[in-house]
């Protein structure tokens, strides 16, 4: 365990993306605030994950990064000023104590900028990141969930086991949005079709297979919900309602909050409705559900047993993974977790 001189007055997490990495560090936030109640703690965050914990009451400053903006400095002048600029404000706030659970050399580097005199991070860290820590925490192999390896690391600076726990800044006038979209028709399913790679889509015409035995077989209307990413999938699913683009990330925790039933993806989204306990359907492909699966809730994934798969890529000719997934394993899978939820 990492032993300190004195509490450290100012902590910085550095967890720029995605939206489900960013989720699956709140609870890191909340065992760092127990364990030092008086210090001030930032997130460095990116701009469009920043709505999932701005507000939290564990967290004292949001710090926006915005990756596609500082990406362009070594050919646009003005890029690289306002980078040096921001490195600049990172260092006049004197953080004793980063805390890189990105584990990449941009997040690694933005530590070494800090100058924090203790900057921790993850011993097998990519892209040489490791070179910037004065700490690196050894967490064994990466065939592990991402949140027992950063529960690892937290147990480093003396945090205590658990338990691991979530909340969300939803605002009321959130909830009320989202209900309002959501309308009244009774209880409803949400469908998140959308993905940061293509090769984790199951093919949208089979999630609009689903909206049918979804309001015939449990009774629930089917909803499209997700970012800008979902909007043209949406089109792909009629006979839902289409609320995919419409949302703010709040409301659309909020949309999550209330459905009776989740099928989704391996997406940010995702993990949020797994966070918040909803019932919870999980279509894997391409990616490991034991490292990025929703967090303790392996009875909610469904995939396809094919040679290929897990292989992590991003691009792929066939898809087998996903496209061999058939409609009648998911709606096996939603009966067995709406049973469980009415328990």
């Amino acid at each position: 365990m990492i032993r300190f001189p004195s509490p450290p007055r100012r902590i910085l997490i550095i967890k720029p993306s995605s939206l489900g990495d960013v989720a699956h560090a709140i609870p890191i936030l909340k065992l760092l605030d127990r364990r030092f109640p008086e210090a001030h703690i930032a997130w460095l965050v990116a701009p469009y994950c920043a709505g999932l914990i701005d507000g939290l009451p564990e967290l004292d400053e949001a710090i926006l990064f915005d990756r596609r903006r500082y990406g362009a400095m070594w050919r646009n002048p003005r890029a690289l000023i306002d980078f040096s600029r921001f490195v600049r404000g990172l260092r006049l706030r004197e953080f004793d104590l980063a805390i890189d659970l990105q584990g990449l050399f941009r997040s690694g580097l933005l530590a070494r900028q800090t100058c924090a005199p203790i900057r921790i991070g993850f011993a097998n860290a990519r892209e040489f990141a490791s070179t910037f820590y004065t700490h690196r925490v050894d967490v064994g192999t990466m065939e592990q969930h991402a949140i027992d390896r950063y529960l690892k690391l937290a147990r480093q600076l003396g945090c205590d086991a658990g338990p691991v726990e979530w909340s969300f800044p939803v605002k009321p006038a959130d909830r009320v949005t989202a209900a309002g979209l959501a309308g009244e028709g009774g209880p409803y399913a949400v469908l998140l079709p959308a993905t940061n790679w293509p090769t984790k889509r199951w093919p949208a015409e089979k999630f609009a297979a689903l909206v049918e035995p979804l309001r015939r077989r449990f009774g629930l209307r089917s909803i499209v919900a997700g970012g800008q990413d979902a909007v043209e999938l949406a089109r792909a699913i009629p006979g839902a309602l289409n609320l995919a683009g419409k949302t703010s990330l709040p409301q659309l925790v909020a949309l999550l909050e209330r459905a009776a039933l989740v099928i989704a993806n391996d997406s940010g989204p995702m993990h949020i409705a797994a966070a918040l306990g909803r019932p919870l359907v999980t279509l894997f492909g391409p990616t490991n559900p034991i490292r990025t699966g929703p967090y303790q809730r392996m009875d909610s994934v469904v995939r396809a047993n094919i040679d290929c798969s897990p292989c992590y890529s991003r691009r792929c000719g066939h898809i087998t993974c996903l496209r061999k997934l058939e409609i009648d394993p998911v709606l096996a899978a939603a009966e067995r977790q709406l049973a469980k939820a009415s328990d």
